[in-house]
Order: C-alpha cells, then sequence, then structure tokens
C-alpha cells in the first residue's frame, strides 16, 4: 500500500506543555485507522497537530512525501486532509445547502452524491444549520468536509452524545466512507467495539504516547488489553 501520511517521533503540544510524546504512525492510500485512548490521552491533539492547529516541536510528518510540518495550518485543507472537530464548527447562519457548496473542491463528492448518502440533508436543505438536531450537524459537518473531496479524513468522536439510532446511522455511512476506497480515514472514538470493525489498522493513546499500534482486529480480540486501556465502554 502506497504511504499517504506519516509521523515519525513526533512531540507537540499547546505552548510549552507537551501534550504528545514520540508519536510515530503510517497511513496508505485509502487506509483507515482508528484512534483509541480514554479522555485526554491526546487524541483530538493528534489530529489537531496534523491540521496545524498546535505547536509542533520536533519529529517528521510527511503528506504523500511533502514535509506537512511546514505547510501553513490554512494550507492542509487544500493539500488534501479534511478534518471534523467534535465542535462541528458548522455555520449556524448559513442553509444546509449554503454550508455545502461553500467549501465545494472539485472532484468526485459532489452535492448529488452528499445528498445519495446522507438523504436527511437533502431532506432539510433550505433550513439553517441552528435548526438542525444533533445528529443533523454531525452529518453536516460530515457532509461538508467530503465535499472538499479530501484524501485523507479525520473524524473527532463524531458519534459523541448522538441517540442509538443517529449513532447506527454514522456508523453505516463511514463504514461507506472507508469502503469507498477514494480516501483514508482516521476515527477517533471512545468506544472501542463501534470503531474496529470498520478499520484495517488501530492505533492506542495513553498519557500522549503510543501503547498499541497493529492491526484492529489484533486489538479486537484482545479483551485483556482493551480494558487495560479503554476500560469497560470498550466492550
Amino acid at each position: 500500500m502506497t504511504e499517504l501520511l506519516a509521523l515519525e517521533n513526533v512531540w507537540a503540544g499547546y505552548g510549552d506543555a507537551v501534550i504528545l510524546e514520540d508519536i510515530s504512525l503510517s497511513l496508505g492510500e485509502a487506509d483507515s485507522m482508528a484512534l483509541l485512548g480514554r479522555n485526554g490521552m491526546g487524541k483530538t491533539t493528534l489530529l489537531s497537530t496534523l491540521m496545524g492547529a498546535t505547536r509542533f516541536k520536533s519529529g517528521r510528518m510527511r503528506y504523500r512525501g511533502q514535509d506537512l510540518a511546514v505547510v501553513p495550518a490554512h494550507g492542509r485543507a487544500r493539500l488534501g486532509l479534511g478534518w471534523v472537530p467534535q465542535e462541528r464548527d458548522i455555520f449556524p447562519s448559513l442553509t444546509v445547502e449554503e454550508n455545502l457548496t461553500v467549501v465545494a473542491q472539485p472532484g468526485n463528492w459532489d452535492l448529488k452524491r452528499v445528498y445519495d448518502l446522507f438523504p436527511r440533508l437533502r431532506e432539510r436543505r433550505s433550513n439553517m444549520g441552528n435548526q438542525l438536531s444533533g445528529g443533523e450537524q454531525q452529518m453536516l459537518a460530515m457532509a461538508r468536509a467530503l465535499m472538499l473531496n479530501p484524501k485523507v479524513l479525520l473524524l473527532d468522536e463524531p458519534l459523541e452524545g448522538l441517540a442509538p439510532l443517529i449513532v447506527q446511522d454514522l456508523l453505516r455511512i463511514i463504514g461507506q466512507m472507508v469502503g469507498s476506497g477514494e480516501m483514508a480515514v482516521i476515527l477517533v472514538e471512545q468506544h472501542a467495539h463501534q470503531i474496529l470493525p470498520l478499520t484495517r489498522q488501530a492505533l492506542v493513546l495513553e498519557r500522549g504516547r503510543v501503547v498499541f499500534s497493529g492491526a484492529s482486529d489484533t486489538l479486537r480480540d484482545d479483551l485483556t488489553q482493551l480494558d487495560k486501556w479503554l476500560g469497560v465502554g470498550a466492550h
């Protein structure tokens, strides 16, 4: 599998505080990774570091062979990194359709295809962002990221706080995105049992360090380690 994104011995944080220590990972074209760990272990900081929103201290980050660390934050989306943060960050005073079209970049993901994947958004295309439910806002945030036609999609706890029926719907959609073969996906989630079946590889962080890097299937079958690193929510 051709390497798309790689981190080697990365240290990063905020101001003088170091959050990530000696992080290494490799993601291939159309690959998928579950990024796991308890709250406060560095998962969101890792995604923020990829997007240029932290203080990068040392190590190497490569995207398609290019030094990603020197690319300014605003340039990383243009390179092909799409980010759906926990806060969703949709535009509340724009309609659903305006939210989608304002960020659109040329590629396979267009308005029709996004609406086909998220039919609920088609039904609400004239609603303002602040008129949507939490689940619909999450769908909009994911759909908007797809309109950027990313090569790497970063999803930060997309299932958090949503009703079980919405969670199942989003898991199905994430499975379709992973299976499309058009982008690599890094998926942060508290509940390992929900995302390990969807991903090829897994990375577990504990206190900002990697404690597991390997196949998702291997981790899914290791209930002792899952309980040790992730607690009762893992199984």
